[in-house]
């Protein structure tokens, strides 16, 4: 298969979002910079991918031999599992290979492989992917792609977002080595959050916070409140902010430590002005720890527990801090109708919630502002590592 059969078919595409290659070659980089071998005779597999239009399948199948794999395997879904517009039609890449049928074509999902030199060009690459159609339409929890999973070493793909919560089950599940795309919500997830509080899941090389810029077709339309870049690199693209990498490769970024200053500088000479100049941080009501509404003002010498944003955990580096809990973002009902003594607010949140919090994914944090009760955004509850407190 020619790689501009598959140029030519990524540019017909007209109804996904495509991770850009300079993206996923960028986060690859940092994980080949803390260990070359890291892919080094394993083998790769990329389901909910759609190879003929995937960055992902273009950068591991040209760089298959300098990164060392064994084997890698894409899948994608089919059309019609994915209710795709009643004109879809398949590539000439599809039509023109002699195994085209036209009912799997739209009932079937297809597989790629790359293993070997097929084309005799003396080297590993795109132009050696090999296709066929699967039995079934790729569905990740079919047991044709399960076995996929099985056999393969790491799991590397940018899942549909609706499905993440399930295809991160689904990933967790095969105790695999992983590298997936999801918005940054999925930190919350009750089934999930363990996982990187155990420090068995972590963020990847890349800072969320500016958002991550997708491929979109050529007759994408915006919304009126978009303000960002409509175009990099010649192609079309759509910033999607909140998205990450999730992953349990290891890479340096995670290792590096935040600079920070005590407590004393932070309140006389923060930036922000919610902490600047206070005699304290707020403590919350229903937990025992202070809390820190910006990452760059936690305190260096505070040893007890601090409840931060959930965008602490893409500084986050397990030598620095240790992970103790998270305060829920539950849909709570507005308490800052009536101004309450202290007492009356503790007692308020008491008669609402049963019992008071524990560090654990349980109950939002509540602190009190000028005798009013206040929720805050979710928090991650943490404490500097070697604290006993």
């Amino acid at each position: 298969m020619a790689n501009s059969n598959l140029t030519n078919a990524r540019n017909a595409k007209n109804d996904e979002f495509y991770t850009q290659y300079h993206d996923i070659e960028k986060e690859i980089g940092a994980y080949l910079e803390f260990n070359p071998k890291v892919f080094f005779g394993k083998t790769v597999l990329m389901p909910c991918d759609d190879p003929e239009w995937s960055n992902f399948t273009k950068f591991f199948a040209q760089n298959f031999e300098r990164l060392g794999l064994k084997k890698l395997v894409s899948t994608s879904y089919a059309p019609e599992s994915k209710n795709y517009k009643s004109d879809y039609q398949p590539t000439l890449f599809e039509v023109n290979d002699p195994q085209f049928d036209e009912n799997k074509t739209v009932k079937n999902g297809k597989i790629f492989t790359l293993t070997r030199d097929k084309s005799g060009d003396g080297k590993v690459d795109v132009n050696d992917l090999e296709w066929e159609y699967l039995e079934g339409d790729g569905d990740f929890n079919s047991i044709e792609i399960k076995k996929l999973r099985d056999d393969s070493d790491i799991i590397i793909t940018n899942p549909p977002f609706s499905l993440f919560r399930d295809f991160l089950a689904w990933v967790l599940d095969a105790k695999k080595l992983f590298l997936l795309i999801g918005n940054m919500n999925a930190i919350t997830y009750k089934e999930f959050f363990p996982h990187i509080k155990e420090n068995n899941v972590w963020l990847g090389a890349t800072n969320f916070n500016k958002g991550m810029y997708f491929k979109v077709p050529s007759d994408f339309v915006y919304s009126e409140t978009y303000k960002f870049e409509k175009e990099q690199n010649g192609e079309k693209v759509n910033r999607v902010p909140g998205v990450c990498w999730f992953t349990n490769i290891d890479h340096g970024r995670r290792h590096q430590p935040m600079p920070l200053m005590s407590m004393k500088d932070n309140l006389r000479f923060s930036k922000h002005k919610e902490i600047k100049g206070k005699d304290s941080y707020d403590q919350y009501e229903n937990y025992a720890a202070i809390d820190v509404s910006f990452t760059d003002s936690i305190p260096s010498d505070y040893v007890g527990v601090m409840g931060v944003p959930i965008t602490f955990l893409d500084k986050y580096s397990p030598e620095q801090f240790e992970i103790v809990g998270m305060c829920e973002n539950e849909d709570l009902y507005n308490l800052k109708v009536k101004v309450y003594t202290t007492a009356e607010c503790k007692q308020a949140y008491l008669d609402k919630f049963g019992k008071k919090g524990t560090y654990d994914l349980n109950a939002s944090g509540v602190i009190i502002r000028d005798g009013l009760l206040e929720k805050v955004y979710q928090r991650v509850l943490i404490k500097h590592k070697g604290s006993n407190k």
